[in-house]
């Protein structure tokens, strides 16, 4: 009796030993079903703030209000998706792609979007205040109404986009590329702008007040009622862009002759010795 309870014993302990293997291969083969359940759970819940969430297929995703506060996203491919009122303060948005995404009101201050794609997407009044931007794509992207104050827009694209009454002010624009931009009403109080391109950019009651416009290009731009008050000016360039009614006094380094073509009218305020020819329809026209 005693052996056969001995035996017993082995073979119970081996049975335990066995089970403590199976379970432990279970929860390695687990690995990956658990980062697919921080998705599952984005989808379901709307909340994923702090996940890491890097190279994640989630193009076409539809989450109103989303809390990813300090997600990584990095390289995650959101294209086409719908981020409505999103929070994404701090997170990591390198090389995302983002294209056509809707992030309408989404909060994405301070957020590390270096290098990310953002074309045609709709930014209108979300928040991107002190963001890392450098060399994003934000070819086309609606921006209207947004806050970008103090982010970092070194070198980025935003060919034909879209940000009337959007707020850049003391932001770094070094390089910036704005052609065929509208601006209007936008604000660029005390923005670092040296060597920007402007060109065809519409910028109708646009504040550039005190910023650093050095080096800009202008060329067949409108400028019509901005605020160029106390803008540094040095070796602009002003081609064939319309200043009617715009305020430059107090601009530094404004040079005439690099003002070919310009125009402005009786309410233009210049520096002292600059002098513009009248806007007329031809202008118009040729612009």
């Amino acid at each position: 009796m005693v052996m056969i309870a001995a035996s017993f014993s082995r073979k119970a302990r081996a049975g335990t030993r066995v089970a403590a293997l199976a379970v432990l291969a279970l929860v390695a083969a687990a690995g990956p079903v658990l980062a697919e359940s921080d998705v599952e759970r984005l989808k379901r819940t709307g909340e994923c703030a702090g996940c890491d969430l890097r190279l994640a297929e989630l193009r076409g995703l539809i989450v109103e209000n989303a809390r990813l506060a300090g997600a990584n996203l990095r390289e995650t491919d959101l294209k086409e998706a719908s981020l409505v009122g999103a929070d994404l303060a701090g997170a990591d948005l390198r090389r995302t792609e983002l294209e056509r995404t809707d992030l309408t009101g989404a909060n994405l201050s301070k957020g590390s979007m270096r290098g990310v794609d953002l074309e045609k997407a709709v930014l209108s009044e979300a928040s991107l205040a002190g963001a890392d931007l450098r060399n994003a794509d934000m070819i086309e992207t609606n921006l209207v109404g947004a806050g970008l104050q103090g982010a970092d827009l070194r070198q980025a694209l935003l060919i034909r986009a879209i940000a009337s009454g959007a707020d850049f002010s003391k932001a770094k624009m070094e390089g910036v590329n704005l052609e065929r931009a509208n601006v209007m009403s936008a604000k660029f109080v005390g923005t670092r702008l040296p060597n920007a391109d402007f060109d065809r950019v519409s910028a109708v009651g646009a504040d550039f007040s005190d910023a650093d416009l050095s080096g800009a290009h202008f060329s067949s731009a409108d400028l019509t009622g901005a605020n160029l008050s106390g803008a540094r000016l040095d070796g602009a360039l002003m081609r064939r862009t319309r200043l009617v009614g715009a305020d430059l006094s107090g601009a530094s380094g404004l040079d005439g002759a690099r003002m070919v073509g310009a125009c402005g009218d009786a309410t233009t305020k210049l520096p002292s010795g600059i002098t513009l020819k009248t806007c007329s329809d031809m202008d118009d026209k040729e612009r």
